[in-house]
């Protein structure tokens, strides 16, 4: 065991007083004269030897103290190199946790697999915690209307970790302008953590003796999904704006100003701040560029570029619209009902924050990220409430898709490799949302894709998708093949994205899953013209090259290029195993999964 700081002081205290008073003895008797009345000064030879032993003593208890110490030291060192890594392959101790016994390992892993993120760490770290401030140095120099509306600020959660919570909130607190702060609504879609009732309304409770009545919570008596969960902090909301956040994360200074300045000039805009991303295992916050909000035709939401004209203005200080929004939002409580809120029919997760945004657009709103309003926010490695995402996310799309996307609502089937007809999903009734959208007078689906998001690539070509069989071997199917590769192979069918293909009006045949957004390419079939294997190439570069990528092709017949009128077949190798090839067809036949028209 170390020895105490405060034992060491007092024997270093000891010997430099000894050695002081000693040496101010040999001084002041070098000094007095050399006669026999000169001045004595006390001098007991016994004094000096005990006060030299004494020293002696001590350089010895010092020397010792050293000795012990450094052997403490090794013995920590040792220690370290002795605890076993529980978990190598979990992502929680890639770069965390080197100092942990095992037992909080064990306590750390168990809380991460619960939760997706390091609550271990977390329970460790006030909740006040300073975070760096990363807005763009013309943020701070920005001066808003001094009467701005109130905001009331939701927090949605399911089983959250009741520190990250207490971090929420002690930040919103502390960096919203109490003038500004109608409330604090707790959302909390049936939680089943016992953390979360008491010990969370004894927080509450506490913080609201000090300010009554600003924390607020509802508790649905069900699970009831990210969509509900919105509306019903929303529902109770009294402030002019309300923000809807998600309750994992941490506001940065200035937050509120921004947004509500915003809003005071347009309320028919919604809102959504800068996230940065705080690490799920070491809680540190990575900084974001300002990014607009887009999304693919699964309705997945992703990070896409602002328009060119947010770039011409060279200040990235400066709000930029935004095609889609993710699921953070800031909007006028009233406008926000006025156009319907959140479809209460989604489900769980997912496409509920698209839905609003191509609503907002169609219906007379507009979306903006504002840029020097930031919210640190948790990524976490994996969510705990529903481990596979994509059956409520193909489920939730498909209704998306029969409310607003008219006629090219085909396009998420497509995405998701389901059938047009017959996939026995079931989306709900979407009576009520028709009506809202004909009661508001909402623009077609087409006004979005040519004025808001011309990036999204219309899909109007394709006509067959799917996996792409043999009629000789129908256990195998077309694939990419190795990636990054140029080869195209057949596999065993496992129907995942590297065997989707794609057959369009012109001939091209995609494979490996098609792209979204019209500044992506997919990758084409291709003859190379001699030899007998098939290519696989960015279809752009290959037009560019004049590579052979049309093809002739009828369901339950022959894949023929056009250019070098030779088939897509299979042949068996010397290997035994069957490949793609590329010969004088023979009659083989093939069919696409999916047909869309008549081909």
């Amino acid at each position: 065991m170390r020895v105490p700081a405060r034992i060491s002081v007092i024997v270093i205290g000891v010997i430099v007083f000894s050695r002081m008073y000693m040496s101010f003895i040999r001084q002041e008797r070098s000094r007095l004269p050399n006669d026999d009345n000169r001045l004595q000064i006390p001098e007991d030879l016994e004094t000096l030897r005990r006060l030299k032993r004494i020293e002696d003593q001590v350089d010895k208890i010092a020397k010792f103290i050293e000795v012990k110490n450094q052997k403490v030291k090794e013995a920590v060192v040792e220690q370290k190199t002795e605890v076993k890594k529980l978990y190598p392959e979990s992502p929680l101790f890639s770069s965390w946790g080197a100092e942990l016994t095992e037992e909080e390992q064990m306590e750390a892993e168990r809380q991460f697999q619960e939760y997706g993120y390091n609550v271990f760490l977390s329970k460790r770290l006030p909740v006040n915690r300073t975070i760096p401030d990363t807005r763009d140095r013309r943020c701070a120099l920005k001066i808003y209307p001094k009467d701005l509306p109130s905001i009331s600020v939701v927090l949605i959660y399911l089983n959250e970790a009741l520190s990250v919570i207490k971090r929420a909130i002690c930040s919103i607190i502390d960096k919203t302008p109490a003038h500004l702060l109608t409330e604090i609504i707790l959302v909390d879609d049936y939680s089943s953590n016992e953390d979360l009732q008491m010990a969370l309304d004894e927080y509450i409770n506490l913080i609201n003796k000090d300010k009554l009545g600003l924390i607020k919570k509802v508790r649905h008596k069900r699970q009831m999904g990210l969509a509900k969960a919105r509306v019903s902090g929303w529902e109770a909301a009294k402030g002019q704006v309300v923000a809807i956040l998600d309750a994992h994360i941490e506001v940065h200074k200035q937050w509120a100003e921004p947004l509500l300045a915003r809003i005071k000039a347009d309320r028919t805009i919604v809102l959504s701040p800068v996230f940065d991303k705080v690490c799920f295992d070491t809680l540190e916050i990575t900084e974001y560029e300002p990014s607009a909000h887009g999304f693919d035709w699964n309705l997945w939401c992703m990070y896409e570029s602002f328009r060119p004209e947010w770039y011409k203005m060279n200040d990235p200080s400066e709000p930029g619209k935004s095609y889609s929004i993710m699921g953070i939002l800031v909007a006028d409580r009233q406008f926000l009902g006025e156009i319907g809120v959140l479809d209460e029919g989604m489900t769980i997760y997912g496409g509920e924050n698209v839905e609003l945004a191509i609503r907002v657009w169609l219906c007379g709103g507009s979306i903006e990220v504002v840029p020097c309003s930031k919210i640190a926010h948790i990524e976490r490695a994996h969510k705990p409430y529903s481990p596979d995402l994509s059956k409520p996310m193909i489920r939730n799309a498909l209704r998306v898709a029969e409310i607003w996307l008219d006629e090219y609502k085909s396009n998420v089937n497509i995405a998701w490799n389901i059938p047009l007809k017959g996939h026995g999903i079931d989306i709900g009734d979407v009576t009520e949302r028709k009506q809202l959208r004909e009661k508001l007078k909402c623009k077609p689906f087409k006004w979005y894709l040519e004025n808001v998001y011309p990036l999204l690539d219309k899909w109007n070509d394709i006509i067959g998708y799917g996996v792409l069989k043999n009629d000789l071997h129908e256990d195998y199917c077309v694939d990419e093949g190795p990636v990054p590769g140029s080869v195209p192979i057949l596999y065993d069918c496992h129907y995942y994205d590297s065997q989707h293909c794609y057959y369009n009006s012109n001939g091209e045949i995609y494979i490996g899953g098609i792209k979204s957004h019209t500044y992506n390419s997919n990758r084409c079939l291709t003859d190379p013209g001699s030899g007998s294997t098939p290519g696989l190439h960015d279809c752009k570069q290959a037009k560019e090259k004049e590579l052979n990528i049309y093809w002739d092709f009828t369901q339950g017949n022959a894949v023929r290029n056009r250019n070098t009128n030779r088939c897509l077949e299979i042949g068996q190798g010397e290997d035994s195993y069957y490949h793609l090839i590329l010969q004088t067809c023979s009659g083989q036949k093939w069919t696409i999964q999916h047909v869309i028209k008549d081909f």
